[in-house]
């Protein structure tokens, strides 16, 4: 079994790979926080383990990719002391067996690379994949895999918390579209503004990518909140929720010389 980590500034993302059966299997979330210890991640997923019956012996390789740089060695110290398996911590010196570039592979997080190695497998063609996340991200692939650029906003709940966090009357609301695009409540205002809003603002931002760069694009949405915006379906040519944890599973498999079993 193959191990995913994705450490993003909400969540520390948790991928169970099934290597025999292709696919991804079980998927856990933790809350990422500045001063979290092995031992409470240990504790989250031990509990994890016992649901799901996995043994840690099934896990015979561990990918990383982290914006979070603090709790790197918390995650290394967790992986050493309670897995057992080899780690490989994803970094810009990662890229250069893969068929993907960037001309910053430092400045790039390497999310959106392991993004980018994801969706390039799947359509080896110009590509531009949307990350609902913590921010809202657009990276542009060109045809050969290069990056061409990255455009980023604040991500949905962020957007949310800002308001609610930034105004003394506004109530911090549920994200889930309303019967109307016309605000008749505060919290349907609020809800519609976002949502109708953001909707508006993922099908501007391909649109003004598309016409400039004049290039025909294939759509990928991922993130946790990449199902929220139900009305953009047809605006996706795929949505994968589990696209970072393939890209570090592509990625780290590229750069090391253990082999999977």
């Amino acid at each position: 079994m193959f191990l995913s980590i994705d450490a993003g500034n909400s969540n520390i993302v948790f991928g169970f790979y099934d290597n025999q059966k292709a696919f991804w299997r079980y998927e856990c979330r933790i809350q990422t926080k500045a001063d979290i210890t092995a031992i409470e991640i240990e504790r989250d997923l031990h509990l994890f383990f016992l649901e799901n019956d996995i043994k840690h012996e099934q896990i015979k390789t561990i990918g990383f990719s982290s914006v979070v740089p603090e709790i790197n060695p918390v995650i290394k110290q967790f992986c050493a002391e309670f897995l057992r398996a080899p780690l490989y911590l994803i970094s810009g010196k990662s890229y250069q067996k893969l068929k993907i570039s960037t001309k910053r592979p430092n400045e790039i997080g390497t999310d959106l690379m392991c993004n980018v190695t994801a969706a390039y497998e799947i359509f080896k063609s110009n590509c531009i994949i949307v990350d609902f996340g913590t921010a809202l991200t657009f990276t542009i692939v060109g045809e050969k895999g290069n990056v061409m650029g990255v455009n980023i906003v604040p991500g949905l709940n962020t957007a949310k918390r800002s308001l609610f966090h930034h105004t003394s009357k506004l109530p911090e609301v549920e994200l889930k579209f309303p019967k109307s695009a016309i605000g008749k409540n505060t919290v349907e205002s609020i809800q519609a503004g976002i949502l109708y809003g953001y909707t508006g603002l993922v099908k501007g931002m391909i649109e003004a990518i598309s016409n400039e760069a004049n290039l025909p694009f294939k759509v990928i949405a991922t993130g946790g909140l990449s199902s929220i915006l139900s009305n953009l379906k047809s605006t996706f040519d795929i949505v994968d929720k589990n696209l970072t944890l393939e890209g570090i599973r592509l990625i780290t498999n590229a750069n090391s010389s253990i082999e999977n079993q």
